[in-house]
This record gives C-alpha cells, structure tokens and sequence, in this order.
C-alpha cells in the first residue's frame, strides 16, 4: 500500500510535493512594531522548507494596524510589506515548498494600545478590554482590508491564501453567537452571522485565483456554542462560493476547558470533509508518523496540518520518511547526513 503522506496533492494546478503542512504559528517577531518581516521569519520559515515540508503557511498576518494580535504580529495593510514577503516566498521556494499566508483580524482578541473592535461590545474575559461594537462602514472597510491584503499577497508570490475565521478572533466572532449579539444583517441568523465571511470570501476572490483555504474553530466548548455539524453548514456554503478547503481547529472563541489529546480535533475534520463533501485539513496535537498516515489513510482529512511539532524537528518529513520506510530526498547539502 503507498504511503498517503508522501503522496502529492494539487488544488487548482497548484502541486503540494507531500500532504505535510506546516500549520500557521504566530512568531511575535516583527520586533519594530511595524508589521515587517525580520531576520527570524527567514530563519524560521527556510528552514522547514529545507526540512522538506509540502506547504509552508506564514502565521496571521494583520489586514490592519488594528487588527493585530500584538505589536510584533506581521502586517500585510501596506504595499510596503510586499517586498519583505516576496524575499521569503522566494527563500522557500528554493527548496520545493509551496507556500502560503493566512490573513487575519483579531477583533476582540488584539492586545494593543487604543480602540479595539468586535462585533458586539462584549470582552474575551474579565481581565480582556471591551471592544467597540463594529459599525457597518467598520465592516465594509474590514472586507476591504481583506482584499486588498489578498492582492498583496498575490504580488508577493504566495501559492495560498488562508482565510482566519478560527480562534476567536474577528470572523470567528462574527460566526459564533457566543460572541456575536448583533441585531442587524450580520447576526442572529446562522446566514446573517456568515454574512461578513460571505463577503471576505467574495471579496477576496476578485483578487486571488489559486488556492484558498479556511481556517475553522469547530467546537466553541460551550453548551450554547457551535459544534462541528453546525460547520458543516458553513462549509457547504464556503464550498458553493468556491473555497477549496477547511483547515479544521476548534475552541478559543470564549474561555472553555478543552480535553487536549493526540488527534482531539480530527474528528471535526472528518464530520466537516464528509457532511460538506469538501476536503479538510487535520489540525491539533498530530506528532507521529503513523498517526499522520492513518488520518490521510482512513479519509478523515486530505492534509495534515502540524504545528508545535515542527517547531521541535524542523525536519520531521525526515523523520516521518524513515518511519513509514519511504525514500525522502534531501537537499544534497545535506546528504552525508540524511539516509
């Protein structure tokens, strides 16, 4: 039987060498407050693509100043961005990664000095700022913020475009009813909630023609939150607008206990990638090898997504080809080292 995980997958004449996706970490490095990127991204990002890893996904990048996470999060409001990230597409592709960005807005969740803005004026936690409820021209220029980082991004030579509407933050915001309280159009309803994602999605596609990608929380942990079959609504609807795949997470929307375990979000991804008949990508405490290639084995996901992992084994392709008995060319500076 082959081996899945070392098997290529193409989206849109867009060929991942491998199903290994480096998934997107926040590295709070753009230590001049300014959104560039620094010595570290270089570093940090080359590196996993020596390691040969199939698609390469830079961290939330802020579509506004206001949208940051924090200070030192990576920026894409300004065309200024665009040549930093054109030398680091560039650096990755040198070693056969595909590579991608995910586009972000933290709404409620920035921790920055001044307004912050969400759509209900309701804080993440007792000891988060209350965030301005969002007026309508507030949303027209976030969609705009979106698609402008979406051209951007295009400029600079990113492979896929990675939509964040997980975590907590600003779309997931909008989406969830644990944090969107809203009486107009963008909420109440299941419809009027996806109302602005609607929009991005809309928006960004008169931009961007490769692969795009969304990143979900599909569990809010909470008794009046949502879980994975609601998603499945979601996803059928993100499919019809022409969104090529879910990248399934789960939780953070509210503060909420979550039972972490090996592979805990899998099963988020295997009730969206079967209920919307759309592929998914598998996120979520996935370290070994086996655990991989049964996830891609059994069609639970079609890509699987690690994170903390490859920051302990920049070269864990290595590591999973030795394992699973597959033949992993390496880059041939390297090969004295690599069988």
């Amino acid at each position: 039987m082959a081996v899945k995980l070392f098997s290529p997958y193409t989206i849109k004449g867009v060929t991942f060498k491998n199903r290994i996706v480096m998934a997107p970490m926040c590295m709070y490095s753009s230590h001049n407050g300014d959104g560039h990127i620094q010595n570290w991204h270089r570093t940090h990002y080359t590196t996993r693509a020596v390691g040969q890893v199939g698609l390469i996904i830079v961290e939330a990048t802020a579509v506004t100043p206001q949208g940051r996470i924090s200070p030192q999060d990576l920026g894409i409001w300004s065309d200024e961005h665009i040549e930093g990230f054109q030398e680091l597409v560039g650096l990755m592709k040198e070693h056969g990664a595909k590579t991608g960005i995910q586009l972000a807005h933290a709404g409620r969740k920035a921790i920055l000095e001044g307004e912050i803005i969400a759509p209900s004026a309701l804080a993440f936690n007792e000891k988060s700022k209350t965030p301005k409820e969002m007026t309508k021209a507030d949303i027209e220029e976030t969609v705009e913020a979106f698609k402008k980082g979406a051209e951007r991004a295009a400029k600079a030579g990113f492979d896929v475009i990675e939509l964040h509407g997980a975590h907590g933050y600003l779309l997931n915001e909008f989406l969830s009813p644990l944090s969107n309280k809203r009486s107009d159009e963008y909420g109440g309803s299941a419809e009027n909630r996806y109302r602005i994602l609607h929009e991005v999605i809309d928006a960004v596609k008169t931009v961007w023609n490769g692969p795009l990608f969304v990143r979900v929380s599909a569990h809010d942990y909470h008794e009046e939150g949502l879980t994975a079959e609601d998603y499945i609504v979601f996803a059928k609807w993100m499919k019809e607008q022409g969104v090529d795949l879910i990248d399934v997470s789960s939780g953070s929307v509210v503060p909420a206990h979550i039972n972490a375990y090996p592979g805990y979000q899998v099963k988020y991804s295997e009730t969206i990638k079967n209920g919307a008949d759309i592929p998914t990508g598998a996120v979520g405490l996935i370290t070994s090898p086996i655990q991989a290639e049964e996830i891609l084995q059994n069609d639970r996901a079609d890509l699987v997504f690690l994170a903390r992992e490859l920051l302990r084994d920049p070269y864990w392709p290595r590591t999973a080809a030795k394992e699973l008995g597959v033949s992993l060319e390496g880059p041939k500076q390297y090969q004295r080292g690599w069988i």
